[in-house]
């Protein structure tokens, strides 16, 4: 099983008792503004999603990690890597994510998670070169792309959704560990 310490967060697979927490964190309208349409998801929708995490995982070795808080064993969110299918011009690619409940947003876990999902993708997968992928407007994941050392490449919009997405990447060769 994979899993990843950092001082305050342990990275892992999901379990069965992360269903409802998640599910909680996709309900929320602040969460959901800035992914896909913005329109939130119930408990069945989460679940198809972590099934595909975790089939992710599978087939390509990588795939979104389960947040949790060492201190008290709560799920905080996701953050991890995946292949952005649902946007054709930035293929071939590996895309790193993030997704974290609003109670523990403005604390630095989502930068820690992700600093540690670049190291795994770098040391770990052998990754050369990883993208990100945010809404225009999206200043908070924009920040924690800079705090990764990643750089602006190029703007292009959701092709289902429409909605305009700024694409930033890192040459892991340069990324500091």
């Amino acid at each position: 099983m994979t899993e990843i310490r950092t001082p305050r967060l342990l990275l892992r697979r999901w379990h069965d008792d992360d269903l409802a927490p998640m599910a909680d964190i996709d309900a929320d309208p602040r969460v959901m503004r800035w992914i896909d349409d913005g329109s939130v998801r119930d408990l069945e929708h989460t679940a198809k999603a972590i099934e595909r995490w975790e089939e992710e995982w599978d087939e390509e070795g990588f795939g979104l990690f389960a947040v949790e808080l060492l201190a008290s064993g709560e799920l905080a969110g996701c953050t991890g890597l995946s292949v952005p299918e649902f946007l054709p011009q930035a293929l071939p690619a590996v895309a790193i994510s993030w997704r974290f409940g609003p109670q523990f947003w403005g604390q630095g876990y989502a930068s820690e998670a992700a600093h540690a999902t670049l190291e795994f993708a770098l040391q770990d997968r052998g990754l050369d070169r990883v993208i990100s992928i945010s809404q225009v407007g999206d200043a908070a994941s924009e920040n924690i792309m800079r705090k990764l050392g990643m750089e602006w490449e190029r703007e292009t919009a959701h092709p289902v959704y429409g909605r305009p997405l700024r694409v930033h990447a890192i040459d892991l060769t340069e990324f500091e560990a």
